[in-house]
């Protein structure tokens, strides 16, 4: 069988190597993630994907005090613990830890890799967030979310993971709905292919939440820059979301949500150095019926008592 045909698994003490022509992935099990993309050379992960359940507040999201009745989340957005791993090679369960490791060898083939983690969060009670990452031979990497729901959990911000890039995008394309659009905002949008070439934040007063793109069926994201000062190659590259069932939400900023909430003032946001890209399978709506205290409608409100689940590919 020829080398393009299979993945390549390397088994290591800390890490799991999946590799194949023009692609190189590493899952981490110290860091509890998938710890690195590499396409072509290039590399896409700045730091872990982790499940993200926070957005920045709006004016009206402080106006109704959601930030005093759900504030739990942004702790659990900011840490969560990983309580297992599993590794699943073409249908059968790995034990990827040593000593059992050391039985294998540099070249190891496999039609399908599934590393699956199990997150847990802080809050009071806690739950449970899995994420699947399935990699065939092509490259491609399904990735599948599934939340646990729990009573006496309150609503949520978002529901979704969290991707961060070394560097700054130039731009992003996408096919879904025309500009800034959430749940109880998406009326006036128009279905489309867009192309988006400023990442900064929307100039409300105050930093806020702002960027949500809604009804995404595929996403492209291009950089050019990167932190290897070894590389001669600047032409430009592009990783590609897309869905798998069901439409996602996504937002691609220079911050993430706590670093938007921990501004007051644009000129205290950090220097825009990043891409964070959450890919989300839930969104709240923003209101903004009287701003002044208003709840978000019924139907726009995400229920952290309840299962979720959804997936996309990333290609």
């Amino acid at each position: 069988m020829a080398y393009t045909d299979k993945l390549r698994v390397v088994y290591g003490d800390y890490t799991l190597g999946v590799h194949g022509e023009g692609f190189d992935y590493i899952f981490s099990y110290a860091q509890g993630g998938l710890e690195s993309i590499v396409k072509n050379g290039y590399e896409w992960l700045y730091r872990c994907p982790k499940p993200t359940f926070w957005r920045a507040l709006t004016d009206n999201d402080r106006g109704s005090k959601f930030h005093i009745k759900s504030g739990s989340w942004l702790s659990a957005d900011m840490f969560i613990d990983c309580k297992g791993i599993q590794v699943i090679m073409d249908g059968k369960e790995q034990n990827p830890y040593a000593p059992d490791n050391n039985s294998y060898g540099g070249d190891v083939y496999a039609d399908e890799i599934i590393v699956k983690y199990t997150y847990e969060t802080i809050t009071t009670p806690a739950t449970t967030v899995l994420v699947s990452y399935s990699v065939d031979a092509s490259g491609k990497i399904r990735v599948d979310v599934h939340y646990n729901g729990v009573q006496g959990l309150p609503e949520f911000p978002v529901f979704g993971m969290r991707f961060i890039m070394p560097t700054l995008a130039d731009k992003y394309l996408y096919k879904g709905l025309s500009g800034e659009t959430y749940p109880d905002r998406k009326a006036g949008a128009q279905e489309g292919v867009y192309e988006i070439g400023d990442l900064s934040l929307t100039q409300y007063l105050v930093p806020q939440e702002c960027g949500m793109r809604m009804d995404t069926e595929w996403l492209e994201i291009t950089r050019h820059t990167a932190l290897d000062n070894s590389r001669t190659d600047s032409s430009s590259q592009t990783l590609r979301i897309e869905k798998n069932d069901e439409k996602f939400a996504f937002s691609c900023l220079p911050y993430t949500a706590s670093e938007i909430e921990n501004a007051l003032h644009h000129e205290e946001l950090p220097p825009a150095r990043r891409t964070v890209l959450c890919i989300y399978g839930a969104v709240r709506g923003v209101g903004g019926i009287d701003s002044w205290g208003t709840d978000v409608e019924e139907d726009y409100r995400i229920s952290a008592e309840t299962d979720k689940d959804y997936s996309f590919t990333i290609c």
